[in-house]
C-alpha cells in the first residue's frame, strides 16, 4: 500500500461491516457504504446510502413502552448490480455470490487521492473457465448528485454470455445497528418505479412521516465488441431493473457502466426531484469523463487540506481527513445540516448531531470556514426551538438538545438497550446541557480564526446571549457556601448520571459544566461591552434582554462552584465519596472494559457507585483551554489552579478512565502532550487506530467516529503547534512529541490562502503566500514576528527530546 491507497485482501464475512464503513464514498451531500454491488442487505453485507439531513421519525413499542425515534434514513440502494454466466447452449448459471463461489485474488483498493474504490477478483466457473471482474465506483465530488459504478468483465478459457441485472432497490430498512432491531425501521414508503428508454430506470419514494421526496435514476450502458443480445427495462413494486445479456469471449472484455443521479425535496433550485434525477443522469457524461472531473475535484480539496506527516501516522491522518471531507465537504455549505457523529457511514446514534463539532470545527475553521459557518447556522436556525425547550423546563435562554436531528428538538432516546444484559434502561444523557457551552466555544473559535465580526455581532451574538442567559438562570445561589451551583446535570463522562441510590437523576456541580458555563458568561459579557451601542440595543430588543439581568451574569461568572477533594478537581460534588473499583480484577475478568457501564449493569451493579470515567471529563478543560487560559478562568472564580494541582488532577483521572469513547484517547493524548508527558504518544497512537482497528469492538461497522477522526487532524494542526487564533494573530507554542516531530500543513487564515506551517529539525517554518493581504502577526512564548505576504520565517523551537 502507498501513502494514498488502502487495501483489503480476501473475503472475510465477519469483517465486511467494518470494511464497508471504512470504504464508504461520499461528497457531503450523500454517501454510500463500500458494500459488494451484488449483495442486498443481510447479516453480512449492508449497502447503506444516506443523504445529509434526511431524517424520519417513527414510533415503536419497546419493552411495553411507546418510544419515538428520529433516524437518518437508509435510502433505496442504487448500487445493486448482479451477474451470472450463461453457457453457449443456453443453460443459465447461478447468480454470483461471494459466499457460494470460489474467489481468487479478491481485493478492495481505496484510492484517497482520486476518491475511488476498486474491487477486483477472479472466479473459476464450473467448466474450469476463469472470469475476471474489476469494479470501480465513485460518489462524485464535483456534482454532488451523481455516483457511478464501472464493472469490467474478462474471461480466460471460456466463451458464452454474461447476464447482468442493474437495479434500484426500494425494499430497504434501517438495519445497520443490531441493537435497534426492536424498533420500527421502515422509513421508506410510497415507492414508485419506472423506465425511461433506452437505458434508464427510476425510483421515487417518500419518507413515511417527514414526507421527504427521494428520487433516483440509473443509466446502465455497455461497451463491448458485440452488442447485447437482450436489453430489458422492467419496473416492479419496489425495484426498477435493467437486465442485459452480452456475449463474452477471451480477449473481448465487457464493460458495464452504471451512472446514478439522486435528488430529494430538500434540494434547492429544483422543481421535481424525479424529473431532476432523470434529466441529470441523462445529461451526465460517460464514466471516463466523470472519473476525470471527480478526480479533479478531489485534487482541489487535497491542495487546500493535505497534511504531510511521515510514516504510518501520516497515512492514517490522511485516511481520517478523507472521511471528514466525504462527510463535510464544500457542498455542505449549501445544506441545512449539522455534524453527524458517525459521519454518513452508518446508522449508529441514528445519524444524530451531538457535540462533535467541538472536535471538528477547529480543523474546518482554518480550511473551509464557509462550511464551519454553515454548521453554526444549523444551530442558529434551531435557536427558537432551544429557547422553547428552556421555557418548557422553566428556564430562561436557550437549552440546546444533547442529540439533535431535523428540527432541533431533543432527540435523545428515553430508553437504551444494554446488549450485555438485554435490558432496556433509562437514558439520562439528555442532561448533558454542556452542549450549549460547546456551541458557544465553536462560535468564538470560528470568529477568532476568520475575523468574521459580522457573524459574531449578529447570529453568533444571539446564540451566545441565549446560552449565557440559560446558565445564569440555571445556576442557583447556595447561602451555605456563598456560591452558585448547577444541579442535576450529566458531564462528558456519561457513566455517572445520578448519585448512588438517588431518586432524582443528574449530578451537582460537574466541574467541566460549571467552568465552561463561567467561560460562556465571561465571554458574552465582554462581547456586549465591545459591541457598538446601536447593535447592543438592537440585540437586547431582539432577544428581549433587560440590562438588569447583566449584574447577575457577572456575579455567576465569578462565583460558580468548582468542587475539589484532596488537592484534586472533583468531577462533580461528592465524587470522592464513591467507591474505588478493582481495575485489575475487571481487566482480568473481561477481554475489554471500555464499556464498563454495561459490564457492571449486567452484574446487577451500577457504575454510579464507583470512581470510574468513560472518557475525559475534568480533563476536557485542558483540551479546550491553554494552561494560561485555564488558570485565568479558575482565578476569576476565586480558585488557585497551579501546575501541581493540574498535574495531580491529570494523574488521578488517568488511573480511573476506561476509555469507552473514541474521543477519550484523543483528549488524553493532547492533554498529556501539552504537559510534556512521555506517555502522550500511547494515547495519540490509540486515537489514530480507533476506527481502522475498531478498538471499540464492532462499533465502527455502524459508522466511523467523525469527531475522533477530525480531532486527530486538529491534534497536529493546533495541538502539536500550540496554534491559537486570538487578538488578530496566530499564537504558537509548539509541543514536543518525538513520534510526531516532523509535520507540515497549509492553513486558510483570514484572507490568506495556503499559509504554510512546517516543523522539522528543531525549527518551525511559516510561509505566507504572495498576495495583497495584510501581514500576519505570529506570537510565540518569547517573541512576536510579522510575516508579510511572499515571505517565509524560520524559528527555532525546543527539541522534541525534551519530552
Amino acid at each position: 500500500m502507498s501513502e494514498w491507497t488502502w487495501e483489503w485482501t480476501g473475503y472475510d464475512p465477519a469483517a465486511e461491516r467494518l470494511r464497508e464503513a471504512l470504504c464508504t464514498l461520499g461528497n457531503g451531500y450523500f454517501a454510500t457504504r463500500g458494500a459488494l454491488p451484488e449483495r442486498r442487505a443481510g447479516l453480512v453485507h449492508y449497502p447503506g446510502t444516506y443523504a445529509a439531513g434526511c431524517y424520519n421519525r417513527l414510533e415503536s413499542t419497546v419493552a411495553g413502552r411507546q418510544v419515538v425515534n428520529e433516524d437518518l434514513v437508509n435510502l433505496p440502494n442504487w448500487l445493486l448490480l448482479r451477474f451470472r454466466l450463461n453457457r453457449a447452449a443456453g443453460a443459465r448459471g447461478p447468480w454470483f455470490s461471494p459466499g457460494t463461489h470460489t474467489l481468487l485474488e479478491h481485493r478492495h483498493t481505496l484510492d484517497l487521492r482520486r476518491g475511488t474504490l476498486t474491487r477486483s477478483f477472479r472466479h473459476r466457473g464450473e467448466d474450469a473457465g476463469l472470469l475476471g471482474v474489476e469494479q470501480t465506483r465513485l460518489v462524485h465530488m464535483g456534482d454532488p448528485h451523481l455516483a457511478a459504478l464501472r464493472t469490467v468483465f474478462t474471461t480466460e478459457g471460456w466463451s458464452g454470455e454474461i447476464e447482468i441485472e442493474s437495479s434500484l432497490d426500494g425494499e430497504v430498512i434501517n438495519g445497520n445497528v443490531h441493537r435497534y432491531r426492536a424498533l420500527d425501521r421502515h422509513h421508506v414508503a410510497h415507492v414508485r418505479t419506472g423506465a425511461h428508454e433506452p437505458h434508464t430506470v427510476w425510483l421515487s419514494c417518500r419518507t413515511s412521516t417527514s414526507g421527504i421526496a427521494v428520487a433516483m435514476a440509473a443509466r446502465t450502458t455497455v461497451v463491448a465488441d458485440r452488442a447485447p443480445t437482450s436489453s430489458e427495462l422492467t419496473a416492479t413494486r419496489h425495484r426498477a431493473v435493467h437486465r442485459l445479456v452480452v456475449p463474452i469471449a477471451p480477449g473481448r472484455p465487457v464493460t458495464v457502466d452504471k451512472t446514478v443521479a439522486l435528488h430529494t425535496s430538500r434540494d434547492t433550485a429544483i422543481s421535481d426531484p424525479l424529473g431532476e434525477a432523470v434529466d441529470r443522469v441523462t445529461a451526465a457524461e460517460e464514466f471516463p469523463a466523470l472519473l476525470d472531473s471527480h478526480a479533479a475535484a478531489w485534487e482541489r480539496l487535497w491542495r487546500r487540506t493535505d497534511m504531510h506527516v511521515p510514516g504510518e501516522a501520516g497515512r492514517i491522518l490522511r485516511f481520517h481527513l478523507f472521511h471528514v471531507l466525504q462527510t463535510l465537504s464544500p457542498h455542505t455549505a449549501d445544506l441545512d445540516v449539522g455534524v453527524p457523529a458517525r459521519g454518513l457511514h452508518g446508522e449508529a446514534y441514528r445519524g444524530h448531531v451531538f457535540w462533535d463539532e467541538l472536535f471538528v470545527l477547529p480543523y474546518l475553521n482554518l480550511h473551509f470556514p464557509e462550511v464551519s459557518r454553515s454548521l453554526l447556522d444549523y444551530r442558529y436556525r434551531r435557536l427558537p426551538r432551544a429557547c422553547r425547550a428552556a421555557a418548557a423546563a422553566g428556564r430562561a435562554g436557550a437549552m440546546y438538545p444533547w442529540q439533535s436531528g431535523s428540527d432541533g428538538r431533543e432527540e435523545t432516546q428515553e430508553w437504551h438497550l444494554n446488549p450485555a444484559s438485554g435490558r432496556w434502561l433509562p437514558d439520562r444523557s439528555r442532561l448533558q446541557h454542556h452542549v450549549g457551552s460547546a456551541i458557544a466555544y465553536n462560535i468564538w473559535q470560528y470568529c477568532e480564526a476568520t475575523g468574521d465580526t459580522e457573524y459574531l455581532h449578529t447570529r453568533g451574538a444571539e446564540m451566545l446571549l441565549q446560552i449565557a442567559r440559560f446558565w445564569a438562570d440555571f445556576a442557583a445561589f447556595d447561602p451555605g457556601t456563598g456560591r452558585y451551583r448547577i444541579r442535576g446535570v450529566v458531564g462528558p463522562d456519561e457513566y455517572h448520571d445520578s448519585y448512588p441510590g438517588a431518586d432524582r437523576p443528574g449530578l451537582d456541580d460537574n466541574a467541566y459544566t460549571n467552568v465552561t458555563a463561567a467561560w460562556v458568561l465571561t465571554l458574552t459579557l465582554e462581547l456586549l461591552r465591545r459591541l457598538p451601542t446601536w447593535r447592543r440595543e438592537e440585540l437586547f430588543h431582539r432577544v428581549r434582554l433587560h440590562t438588569d439581568e447583566l449584574p447577575r451574569w457577572e456575579e455567576v461568572s465569578r462565583r460558580l462552584s468548582v468542587p475539589f477533594h484532596r488537592g484534586i478537581i472533583s468531577q462533580f460534588e461528592g465524587y470522592d465519596d464513591l467507591a474505588e473499583l478493582d481495575w485489575d480484577a475487571y481487566r482480568k475478568r473481561y477481554r475489554t472494559i471500555r464499556r464498563l457501564d454495561r459490564i457492571l449493569e449486567a452484574e446487577d451493579d451500577t457504575v454510579n457507585r464507583y470512581k470510574a470515567c468513560k472518557q475525559a471529563d475534568v480533563l476536557m478543560l485542558g483540551y479546550l483551554f491553554s494552561p494560561a487560559e485555564l488558570q485565568a478562568l479558575f482565578r476569576r472564580l476565586g480558585y488557585d489552579l497551579d501546575d501541581d494541582v493540574w498535574r495531580s488532577t491529570v494523574d488521578y483521572y488517568l488511573r480511573r478512565t476506561s476509555h469507552g469513547s473514541t474521543l477519550s484517547e484523543l483528549v488524553h493524548g493532547l492533554v498529556l502532550a501539552k504537559a510534556r508527558r512521555a506517555e502522550a504518544w500511547q494515547y495519540v497512537h490509540e486515537a489514530l487506530e480507533a476506527d481502522i482497528a475498531d478498538i471499540q469492538g464492532g462499533t465502527t461497522g455502524e459508522g466511523i467516529h467523525l469527531g475522533a477522526m477530525a480531532g486527530t487532524l486538529d491534534l497536529v494542526q493546533r495541538g502539536l503547534t500550540g496554534l491559537a487564533t486570538r487578538e488578530d494573530a496566530l499564537w504558537l507554542d509548539p509541543v514536543p512529541l518525538p513520534a510526531l516531530s516532523e509535520y507540515g500543513f497549509a492553513l486558510r487564515y483570514r484572507g490568506h490562502w495556503g499559509v504554510g506551517v512546517r516543523r522539522r529539525s528543531g525549527r518551525l517554518e511559516i510561509s505566507v503566500p504572495d498576495s495583497e493581504e495584510s501581514p500576519i502577526r505570529v506570537v510565540l512564548a518569547d517573541r512576536a514576528v510579522t510575516i508579510r505576504p511572499g515571505e517565509t520565517c524560520s524559528l527555532a523551537v525546543p527539541n522534541s527530546s525534551s519530552l
